[in-house]
């Protein structure tokens, strides 16, 4: 079921969705499913499962020469789509990238998904791997996210690469979108960010997830703003409960967030992580439920491959 239609039929509900990470290569899927079990009870509509690109190390082989080795850490997302549809009977919503996709790989990655009776995408540009200062598609690849949007909605209607294609089924992917509340750390402000966002919007998206923020403000801020560019479609907020000291630095630096300055004192004072769990889950318990309060239709958690902090924030919100 398309995500759109799962919030039409909540009826005013707000309702609990979470993204899960594959396993590291060379893990059993096992670690997937221990995760997700003790969510199933919150009844989620939609899992997410991220996609992560090659990237690749230049090794020294001698003679002064460099031998370029692909690293692939996390295989496994369209494998983990369908083992969750099959186990959970629940949606499972697959990232797919603009890095590392040339647009034939694209196409084909979606006609896998459609095989798979997957009824729902989200379309994201990436970021640039480890060894490369800004973003760099691939040969024959697409750059933004809008120029991705444009070819899942394309083979909505039918139109694949190869026009002369004779009797081409149409696919009916429900295609979601990411959005930064504090803007893109790329983008020269936030309104240009919110110009790109509703261009996407345009060529076929029918919904937003935020990147994680910790300030609620924040996000009604951005919605407003959005709404009064015409932006209509459903915009899902992402939250992250903090666990560890280190995430203080962390956070802001990979994700380009503000910290509020009351969860910062808290989280400082803390003797240890197990203490800093606790604010990051209280912090998030407030967060959600003022966000619940509000009737926001869906609030989407980072898991990031753990469900713990995750179940005690829905167990006192859902």
């Amino acid at each position: 079921m398309k995500v759109t239609r799962h919030i039409k039929n909540a009826n005013g509900n707000t309702q609990f969705s979470f993204e899960i990470l594959p396993p590291l290569k060379g893990q059993h899927i096992q670690s997937i499913f221990d995760n997700i079990d003790p969510l199933m009870e919150f009844n989620p509509p939609f899992i997410d499962v991220t996609y992560h690109r090659e990237e690749y190390t230049f090794k020294d082989v001698g003679n002064g020469l460099l031998k370029k080795q692909i690293v692939k850490k996390r295989p496994g997302t369209v494998g983990i789509c369908a083992a969750i549809q099959n186990k959970y009977g629940v949606d499972a919503i697959p990232h797919i990238l603009c890095g590392g996709f040339t647009k034939e790989d694209t196409e084909n990655f979606l006609i896998d998904l459609d095989f798979l009776g997957i009824d729902n995408v989200m379309a994201l540009r990436g970021d640039a791997v480890k060894t490369e200062t800004y973003f760099k598609p691939e040969k024959d690849g697409h750059h933004y996210a809008s120029e991705l949007v444009s070819q899942i909605s394309d083979l909505n209607k039918g139109v694949y690469l190869d026009e002369e294609l004779e009797n081409s089924s149409p696919t009916n992917f429900c295609i979601g979108v990411g959005a930064y509340p504090e803007k893109h750390a790329e983008a020269p402000s936030l309104d240009s960010d919110i110009h790109f966002l509703k261009k996407k919007i345009k060529k076929g998206a029918e919904y937003i997830v935020t990147q994680m923020f910790f300030d609620n403000d924040k996000y009604f801020k951005f919605v407003e703003k959005c709404r009064n560019e015409g932006i209509t479609v459903p915009i899902i907020p992402g939250l992250k409960p903090i666990a560890t000291k280190k995430q203080l630095n962390l956070i802001p630096h990979r994700f380009h967030v503000d910290l509020p300055e009351d969860l910062i004192i808290e989280i400082v004072k803390c003797k240890d992580n197990k203490a800093v769990r606790q604010v990051g889950v209280e912090w998030c318990i407030q967060q959600s439920k003022a966000l619940q309060k509000a009737g926001i239709p869906v609030l989407h958690y980072y898991s990031m491959g753990k469900s713990d902090n995750i179940k005690a924030v829905a167990s006192q919100v859902f």
